[in-house]
């Protein structure tokens, strides 16, 4: 790829006070794509009084996350989401960011998910149980349902028995409340504005930490999690510094949610939009079902299955890259004599990206609106960048849980497909950016066992 030319262009005129609010609220997706295709790669916008630099170019992208922490730094833009996770290593910074996030990645490393994927797969079984021939199921919540299931028990080591619904509710408030704060009014609002979206927020907020914190209080008083095999909770309250400090409880209830929306929010999303794609493309379902009966053989897979389901890796691969769960990363503001492109870029700048825009154009994926997952064949024709391709953000902060998150959607994948197709009715489906980029409408589907099918029934 030639290097990409560093040079910032004003974007679509805006409204007094609100800037292009009223555009980016009607449809942000179709918003970033119109500064990238009718104005460039670098291109100055605002909301209100905030002023952002989308940025399209992979080169431009990559150098943003492969930069020094201390020039990019992220940039919280939404009252919503600092409530519901807190001062998290997602938000942290410096010093502080380093610390936790040293802390928090023994929980997600590869050792740790290899214990989870046999998890991954007996919750998926579990669904598969309680499937049947042409039963009818909203896609979306069967598949919200099962990462809860798994996030519960790899998170909370099952600890929230009945009570996992009332944290996922609240969950599920939290996060269409700042999908509507990403797109409307709510984003210029002072903090101590106290709106009834920010009360109900509130609400959640107050739910999610009571049952939190009644596990770490619970697992503080019995000594529990500090063994290799514990949970994910165990693991964050056993892990110590190099000064032999720990994690408060505070600091593991932000940690806790943000390994949560992680786990269950964003992969539940993910695995809807594959099984859209994948009953709109007979042949691409078709190679997959091959695969599963040549690797697995009819049995339930493995995490040493893995590498080895690789048409299964690349649609999930190519799922996200058409439909991103986080479908913009975490804006950086730049300080400290910041470069891009190698060009200096003024102190105070907040720079933006988004993986459905970068993900879609046809430079780097020819024919990107169509579902190819043969574009990631290790031969692959298409000159598609890696530096392309970034649905858990890049750099030194990547999703913690990027690895939980291919791995649990390839297995549950293999798992499902195995027992049975999901024709979804037909008509395209939009979509509904907010906290994840969900199905704007409900996503109905006929169950079909593939054993019946095979034996003409």
């Amino acid at each position: 790829m030639p290097a990409a030319p560093f040079h910032p262009v004003p974007g679509p005129s805006g409204l007094p006070l609100l800037g292009n609010l009223p555009a980016f609220r009607r449809d942000p997706l179709a918003f970033f794509a119109h500064l990238r295709d009718d104005f460039g790669d670098v291109v100055r916008w605002s909301l209100g009084s905030r002023r952002l630099t989308l940025l399209s170019h992979p080169e431009h992208i990559a150098e943003l996350f492969g930069g020094s922490q201390e020039q990019f730094r992220p940039v919280d833009i939404s009252w919503v989401f600092r409530q519901l996770v807190g001062d998290s290593v997602i938000l942290s910074q410096g010093a502080d960011w380093r610390r936790k996030r040293d802390l928090v990645q023994p929980a997600v490393r590869p050792r740790q998910v290899r214990g989870y994927a046999a998890t991954m797969v007996d919750c998926a079984m579990d669904a598969a149980r309680g499937w049947a021939d042409r039963q009818r199921i909203d896609v979306e919540q069967e598949m919200n349902l099962l990462t809860q299931r798994i996030v519960v028990r790899t998170l909370f080591g099952n600890d929230l028995g009945d009570r996992a619904r009332a944290v996922a509710d609240a969950m599920e408030v939290a996060a269409l409340e700042l999908g509507a704060e990403l797109r409307g009014i709510g984003m210029l609002l002072p903090d101590w504005a106290r709106t009834p979206a920010r009360r109900r927020v509130l609400a959640a907020v107050e739910t999610i930490d009571a049952e939190v914190g009644r596990l770490i209080r619970a697992r503080q008083a019995a000594e529990c999690g500090t063994g290799d095999g514990a949970d994910a909770l165990g693991m964050l309250l056993a892990a110590r510094d190099e000064e032999g400090n720990r994690l408060t409880a505070r600091q593991v209830r932000d940690e806790a949610v943000t390994l949560w929306g992680a786990g269950h929010e964003t992969t539940s999303v993910g695995l809807t939009w594959c099984w859209y794609l994948l009953s709109a493309a007979p042949e691409v379902r078709d190679r997959l079902t091959a695969e599963l009966d040549s690797v697995l053989g009819g049995r339930p897979p493995t995490f040493d299955d893995y590498d080895r389901l690789v048409w299964t890796r690349q649609v999930v691969k190519e799922a996200l890259r058409l439909y991103p769960p986080v479908w913009v990363v975490v804006p950086r503001i730049t300080q400290g004599g910041a470069t891009l492109g190698g060009e200096p870029i003024p102190d105070g700048t907040t720079l933006c990206c988004s993986p459905w825009s970068t993900h879609r154009d046809p430079r780097w994926f020819p024919d990107p609106d169509a579902f190819r997952p043969e574009r990631w064949d290790a031969d692959r024709k298409d000159a598609a960048s890696e530096q392309a391709w970034f649905p858990f953000g890049g750099g030194a902060r990547t999703c913690l849980g990027a690895r939980f998150a291919l791995v649990e959607m390839a297995l549950v994948i293999a798992t499902l497909a195995q027992r049975f197709h999901l024709d979804i009715d037909p008509g395209v489906v939009g979509t509904a950016p907010g906290l994840q980029l969900r199905p704007a409408t409900a996503m109905r589907a006929t169950l079909r066992d593939r054993e019946l099918c095979l034996s003409g029934n």
